[in-house]
């Protein structure tokens, strides 16, 4: 017969991955549960800037989670891409923000958090056709580039003995008392210890799938966005830059991403022509260089929403072995590392590096 995991976390996306990881590191056995691929849905999907748009008009319980993982990044990068071979690029190429209206509210966040900036003179302004209002340089905001990130944590999850079910879709719950026992699934029956939801844009609709009658449901819904890719070469940009509610991104390799909407659309991927139009002639006209390279790629995912964007990352309190990590909205990569280390501190008893009271289950209830 086979062991019963310590930790088992239904969901394969960023937060999925790091949270398992984080528990393996701590010494844990974890399996992970993914109705998909691992790592196709929002976490393939989205741009990889490792900031929120304009974070000081984000609440502050994103911020600290966003503050301390910049600061977990640079190790995580190193060793995944040192242990696995795949490189999850991570690349601090800076962040241009053309327009900031409200400019000394971005000064004393940026002074609050020890985030460098400076004004951008014209010199950022030679490529790029903007309109600049008060624009700020943040020479140390960094990105990654989603799939290689999701495939390197991946590999060293395989590396590191996780067991990875992939196509494996959750069917039921077998509750005893206050405490779940196994999760049923198409694949079979899984018996479990500690089980956590990290099912994205999934986990509202899932969590009242399995638990109908438990109340302190997270409430997450979808929120669609859609992006395009360019086949640039390289240096045609050198660095991120945001222009009000689109954004640029220049891959190591030169390719680049513009992005993206926000749209209420339940569970549909459908691509659309008007938001590829919108977003192309945004490239376009914010980069006119890209008028020499093809418009190779058009996709959109699923981000996870939630109220203000604040993810949920607690116990919770009616089942004594069920906990929640979702609700990362458009910064599941920006906030994943701090997400996961508080995750396993509440779960473990460890100190936690991060505050837990913003993210309980019980707060927006």
């Amino acid at each position: 017969m086979s062991k019963i995991p310590d930790i088992t976390i239904i969901g394969g996306g960023i937060i999925g991955l790091l949270t398992a990881r984080e528990f393996l590191q701590a010494g844990a056995t974890v399996t992970v549960i993914e109705k998909n691929q691992i790592g196709q849905e929002s976490s393939w999907a989205g741009g990889g800037i490792l900031l929120p748009l304009y974070p000081w008009r984000q609440p502050d319980a994103i911020t600290r989670l966003v503050i301390h993982s910049l600061t977990l990044y640079p190790l995580l990068a190193a060793q995944l891409k040192a242990e696995t071979g795949i490189d999850p690029e991570w690349n601090p190429c800076g962040l241009l923000i053309a327009k900031n209206p409200d400019l000394a509210a971005a000064i004393d966040w940026c002074n609050s958090n020890n985030v460098r900036f400076e004004p951008a003179g014209a010199e950022f302004f030679s490529r790029i056709n903007a309109e600049p209002d008060n624009p700020l340089w943040l020479p140390d905001i960094a990105q990654a580039r989603n799939p290689r990130l999701v495939k390197s944590l991946k590999q060293d999850l395989i590396n590191k003995s996780a067991n990875l079910v992939e196509q494996c879709v959750p069917k039921g719950i077998t509750l005893e008392g206050d405490r779940i026992t196994a999760v049923t699934t198409s694949s079979g029956r899984f018996s479990v210890n500690q089980l956590i939801i990290c099912a994205g844009a999934w986990t509202g609709q899932l969590f009242q799938e399995l638990f109908p009658t438990i109340g302190n449901a997270p409430k997450v819904v979808p929120v669609k966005g859609q992006m395009l890719l360019f086949e640039a070469e390289r240096d045609t940009l050198p660095y991120m830059v945001l222009d009000e509610d689109q954004y640029l991104i220049p891959r190591l390799d030169g390719k680049i991403l513009a992005g993206s909407t926000v749209e209420q659309d339940d569970f549909n991927k459908i691509t659309s022509k008007e938001a590829r139009n919108r977003l192309e002639s945004f490239a376009l006209k914010l980069l006119p260089a890209l008028n020499h390279y093809p418009l190779t790629h058009h996709w959109a995912g699923l981000r996870p929403g939630t109220e203000q964007g604040v993810p949920y990352i607690d116990k919770h309190s009616e089942i004594s072995n069920l906990s929640i990590n979702a609700g990362h909205f458009r910064n599941g990569l920006a906030m994943g590392p701090a997400s996961a280390q508080l995750m396993v501190d509440l779960i473990l008893g460890r100190p936690e590096a991060v505050a837990p009271e913003p993210y309980k289950l019980s707060s927006r209830h």
